[in-house]
């Protein structure tokens, strides 16, 4: 396992062929959704990983979330539809719901302010129409929702980290809930925590938790990468703020890759450059909240916005790991885990 400072001087060694390095190709290319791709999640399937599925966004106000296979394909008996503008969505695993566990698919719905809730992998709504977040709040676009990402503590506890479109400069951006069994085996949600610095430059949309270290990162969109604890009981303390140069448009999706339990990468989307950022998860020996570039990697999917990770092998096409990365012709795009770090010297 190489350290940080071993991952420093190699992209100190990558630097110039970066600006000439090949565009990474997707192994895979999904079918067209109906309007505008937006965000990915991924979904592990326990019994079977080759049969995982991709969840992602079709963002319209006439819009749904697509299901598709490792290959790209459609799964019309799962997808949805008739929802109004979704924008992101996350995954989330043994939510107790009716006294069993249960595997969650939720989106963000911005025109309802609510939160969309699906069990997987039949992707039946288990959010009884819907759960209303940012309630209360009345400023412009300040319950329009986008971002969201799930964070799952080491007691099982289950929380929905929530983003919209518009929100304060105070360190109140982003709104954390408990979810829950309501009682009659739908979900509900609790807020429980405020908190986020915001710039004001432009929104925050993507946002990332790391289940095992316990953080979580969001983009702040023409600023940087900001990074605070996910557990609400630690408070409130930004812990860094990277990524702030070498970014040609806005900082978009947000997806980790795990080497170890400890170790790995941070992939940050460089919207208008159509390429990945990559940054050590770990951190730098004595600092893990100082995240480095280690290197770009250049890919097909083009002005891409969402994106996510899983490490685990799923098939033989995907042995270490799919990386998804929504494209702005209407589709996502499969890669290998192999292709995006193509360096022999990187695990």
């Amino acid at each position: 396992m190489f350290s940080c400072n071993d991952k420093k001087q190699l992209h100190a060694n990558q630097t110039d062929a970066d600006t000439t390095a090949s565009v990474v190709k997707p192994l895979y290319i999904t079918d067209t959704v109906a309007h505008d791709t937006d965000d990915p999640a991924i979904w592990i399937n326990p019994v079977d990983a080759a049969a995982s599925l991709i969840i992602g966004t079709d963002k319209d106000q006439d819009g749904g979330l697509y299901v598709f296979d490792l290959k790209g394909k459609t799964l019309k008996d799962k997808t949805i539809r008739g929802l109004q503008r979704p924008d992101n969505v996350d995954i989330e695993y043994g939510l107790s719901l009716g006294g069993r566990p249960t595997d969650i698919a939720v989106t963000t719905e911005r025109f309802t302010h609510k939160l969309r809730i699906y069990a997987l992998p039949d992707m039946k709504p288990v959010d009884g129409g819907g759960i209303e977040v940012f309630t209360g709040q009345t400023g412009a676009s300040e319950r329009d929702l986008m971002g969201i990402a799930l964070y799952k503590n080491p007691a099982g506890k289950i929380y929905a980290i929530v983003g919209r479109k518009s929100g304060p400069t105070d360190g109140t951006y982003l709104w954390q809930y408990l979810l829950s069994d309501n009682g009659k085996g739908q979900v509900k949600a609790d807020l429980v925590r405020k908190f986020g610095a915001y710039s004001g430059l432009k929104e925050i949309e993507a946002i990332a938790v790391d289940d095992q270290l316990g953080y979580v990162y969001y983009s702040d969109e023409g600023k940087g990468v900001r990074k605070y604890y996910a557990n609400p009981e630690k408070g409130n303390k930004e812990l860094a703020l990277f990524a702030t140069t070498g970014f040609t448009e806005d900082h978009e999706g947000i997806s980790i890759y795990q080497s170890s339990d400890s170790t790995g990468y941070l992939l940050v989307s460089d919207q208008g450059a159509n390429s990945f950022q990559l940054f050590p998860r770990e951190g730098s020996a004595g600092n893990p909240h100082e995240h480095a570039l280690i290197k770009k990697v250049k890919v097909s999917a083009t002005h891409s916005d969402g994106s996510d990770m899983v490490s685990v092998p799923l098939n033989d096409d995907f042995r270490k790991g799919l990386f998804v990365a929504m494209s702005d012709n209407k589709t996502f795009h499969l890669y290998r885990w192999e292709d995006i770090i193509a360096d022999p010297k990187l695990p």
